[in-house]
């Protein structure tokens, strides 16, 4: 089963949530409605998301305050938020936006198509830090039991040859698929991102990378079967 990213549509107003869903809906991942900061929060101590809309003009606490909460969280810090607005008070209204951690900020009424193009890099960002924390905790475990089998006597195989070498070929057979789609994704973005955009992308590639490097750290060298190394990306 496919996993489907978690989208937060933060909004006082019900037909405006019904509206998000609507234009939404196409990218089939999870909605979540929250109608007010407080459910915004709560909403974020359980579950994890790829992005947030938020609503600025809300009664209680606003977007303004909503994310502010949002960024001091160290669970929730790093997850974009999208400001949505109905009123425009011009640029230093729209500063405040981003300053209080907002990646992008729109004014109503928007193009749903724009919106939508949007809303779906984040989850594709979203989509390739899952798949690069899946390969990092494979590696842990592979690691783990590498050091488990070291100790044990007759922890390698028979031949005297460590069993590690076909599951790190696997690892970076893996690591190579999320490295292309990575790739693909950066040049999509390339001269058309904002700058809270690219340097989402930045990050995921340098997790990549140390990734990378962590595998090819633990390369099996030239004594083992050649069809069996782990190839260099370097």
């Amino acid at each position: 089963m496919v996993q489907k990213a978690k989208i937060l549509l933060v909004d006082d107003r019900p037909e405006n949530l019904l509206a998000l869903e609507a234009i939404l809906s196409a990218l089939d991942q999870t909605l979540v409605r929250a109608s007010s900061g407080e459910e915004a929060l709560k909403a974020l101590l359980t579950d994890d998301f790829a992005v947030i809309l938020l609503d600025v003009q809300m009664p209680g606490m606003d977007g303004f305050e909503t994310a502010a909460h949002i960024k001091r969280r160290e669970r929730t810090r790093d997850i974009p938020i999208i400001f949505l607005t109905a009123i425009n008070h011009g640029p230093h209204h729209t500063f405040r936006g981003y300053a209080a951690g907002a990646v992008d900020y729109i004014s109503k009424p928007f193009d749903p198509w724009v919106l939508r193009a949007k809303v779906s890099v984040f989850v594709d960002l979203y989509m390739k830090n899952v798949q690069l924390r899946e390969q990092a905790a494979l590696l842990r475990l592979q690691l783990e039991g590498g050091q488990a089998a070291e100790q044990q006597p007759g922890g390698p195989d028979e031949e005297g040859e460590p069993e590690t070498p076909g599951l790190l070929v696997e690892l970076s057979a893996r690591l190579a698929a999320v490295e292309e789609q990575a790739e693909v994704l950066t040049k999509q973005l390339d001269g058309t991102a904002d700058t809270a955009t690219a340097a989402t992308a930045a990050h995921l590639e340098r997790k990549l990378g140390g990734l990378r490097r962590a595998l090819d750290a633990l390369d099996p060298g030239t004594g083992g079967d050649p069809s069996q190394q782990v190839p260099s990306q370097n």
